[in-house]
């Protein structure tokens, strides 16, 4: 398939951000996933937007000394992702939300990414599910059109609390927002006990992936555990023609204690199972 490998930055928090891109060019793969998160990321919002373009060229070139292009840059504003939502209920936090994310797409373009993530939103409490829904498709069609205009592709991670937590409802969501792509990851799904079968069908929709171990109730596990079907996953890949990067994305936080792996390893058995299927 020919599908080019990326590893997510946040799989090694604890490095410099150098010496981050450095382990990650040692793995021989393709290209970096850039996690840009407010409070818990090496590289933070606060920090490169206020001059998205020149340091987005200096991240180009710390990739490129190490043989890596930005395979993706994974927006994320706070820890709290209700807080600050894309389809906050209040008008001034959507606005700050639209401009951090034209920020972002001018950080990524000047890093050479042509790929930018994001959450897709919430069910915001006191109001029915329907009008956060159709505030997201609101906001995310704004986004499809900003990116569509940079040259970028624009995906959304479906996670765990968020508006489309399950299958049925990120196929809702992508009925109601044309052009919006999903930067996949069945492990969200896996945590809510929800079948491979029941996942596979989103994977035509995908523009990024993620990639990491994970079971039943379990949101990241060694890959002696996992029960994520990547033999399947890589078949229905050729199928569709999927043609983004795969992110090797073990994370290394306390959040559903992602903090209980040997991320290192792990991913080196992650990227040789991947190749053996052919990616």
């Amino acid at each position: 398939m020919a599908i080019r490998l990326a590893c997510a930055d946040a799989a090694f928090p604890l490095l410099e951000h150098d010496d981050c891109l450095r382990l990650i060019g040692m793995l021989g793969v393709e290209g970096v996933d850039i996690g840009l998160f407010e409070e818990r990321s090496k590289l933070q919002p606060s920090m490169v937007f206020g001059a998205p373009e020149k340091n987005g060229q200096a991240l180009r070139r710390e990739a490129a000394e190490n043989g890596l292009e930005v395979a993706d840059v994974f927006f994320q504003p706070a820890l709290d992702f209700v807080a600050f939502s894309l389809n906050h209920p209040e008008a001034n936090i959507r606005e700050k939300s639209r401009d951090d994310f034209l920020k972002t797409l001018a950080y990524a373009m000047a890093a050479e990414s042509y790929h930018v993530t994001v959450l897709p939103g919430v069910h915001h409490d006191g109001e029915p599910y329907e009008d956060s829904l159709a505030r997201a498709s609101e906001e995310l069609s704004w986004r499809v059109g900003q990116a569509g205009a940079a040259g970028i592709s624009f995906g959304v991670e479906a996670h765990i609390g968020s508006i489309a937590e399950t299958p049925d409802k990120v196929l809702a969501l992508l009925g109601m927002t044309p052009g919006l792509s999903l930067t996949l990851d069945y492990t969200h799904f896996m945590r809510q006990h929800i079948a491979n079968e029941e996942v596979h069908p989103l994977i035509g929709h995908a523009s990024h992936f993620h990639a990491r171990g994970g079971a039943a109730g379990r949101l990241q596990t060694m890959m002696s555990e996992n029960e994520i079907d990547y033999p399947a996953i890589a078949s229905e890949m050729k199928r569709t023609g999927y043609g983004g990067y795969i992110g090797l994305e073990y994370t290394w936080n306390d959040w559903e204690d992602c903090n209980r792996t040997d991320n290192l390893s792990e991913t080196i058995l992650l990227r040789d199972g991947l190749r053996a299927l052919g990616v």
